[in-house]
């Protein structure tokens, strides 16, 4: 029976600015995301009926955007198309880095080669803008600019090999947590997205990137907690990390390094804490 075996990427964002609240409730944002090497795979086999089956209990079909996908492209096939959907997950929930997104960019691909649908990408595009705006960026993955409510993904030249320890802290997060992270903004937080503009250049240009030029506007909120200071934070800082950034809307915490070795060492050492602890590379 035919199958199709496909990686979904996990991302983190390099920059992430808020330029102002919009007149239809969005914020108007500059964003430049990456992925990186941690994947959940999706198995996906012809079947009767829509069927999913995921490793990790606490995840569930109906509050994932997994299933929205295969109702969009199965409804674009005619509606009478199946599928088995399996889920081998690695991304963390509600982490940050995407996972959700990048699993439904993986079923819209999927499902176009197990049906033999043959819809063009601008058609991909279309069904990924209606599930959400990382969805778009996810299906081409890489180095990209998202620009309007995030929506709008323009790709970059790839900012090379960079490898990042990536520390999930262990607090509860329930869902919504993006909109509500959005709506504690205050004015004072909104830039003008010259930050986001000067990294667009240098990355145009061929300059090396450079972990100094990581930027996140929720870090203000989230670095106001004291738990996450005390027991996150800074102790990554006093275990060598030169940066520590927040992932998306959190609550993942990353440190970005040029060489392996260097990141290797921050996460053996987040590890020995007990911390949730994960190493990637840029891709």
């Amino acid at each position: 029976m035919l199958m199709v075996t496909i990686k979904a990427p996990a991302k983190i964002n390099l920059t992430l600015e808020v330029l102002r609240k919009r007149s239809d409730g969005y914020h108007e944002i500059r964003s430049i995301l990456q992925t990186i090497d941690l994947y959940d795979t999706l198995q996906i086999e012809a079947g009767d009926g829509i069927s999913f089956q995921c490793d990790l209990p606490e995840w569930s079909a109906e509050k994932s955007l997994a299933s929205k996908a295969v109702s969009l492209i199965r409804e674009a096939a005619g509606g009478t198309k199946g599928a088995v959907v399996r889920i081998e997950k690695q991304i963390p929930l509600l982490s940050g880095l995407g996972g959700d997104s990048s699993d439904a960019a993986a079923l819209l691909h999927g499902l176009n080669e197990l049906w033999d649908l043959k819809l063009p990408p601008e058609k991909l595009a279309e069904m990924a803008s209606k599930l959400g705006s990382d969805v778009v960026f996810f299906l081409q993955g890489g180095t990209a600019l998202a620009s309007g409510r995030g929506e709008k993904i323009t790709p970059l030249p790839p900012m090379g090999k960079m490898w990042v320890a990536l520390v999930v802290p262990d607090v509860t997060v329930a869902t919504g947590k993006t909109g509500r992270m959005y709506a504690s903004l205050k004015p004072s937080s909104f830039t003008d997205g010259a930050i986001t503009q000067n990294v667009v250049a240098d990355l145009n240009q061929g300059k090396p990137f450079k972990p100094a030029m990581l930027y996140n506007v929720f870090e203000s909120v989230t670095f106001e907690d004291f738990n996450m200071q005390r027991l996150y934070f800074q102790p990554m800082l006093k275990m060598g990390a030169l940066h520590v950034h927040l992932a998306g809307s959190g609550p993942t915490l990353f440190s970005m390094f040029t060489e392996k070795d260097r990141a290797e060492e921050i996460y053996t050492k987040c590890k020995s804490q007990g911390m949730k602890t994960y190493l990637a590379q840029t891709i």
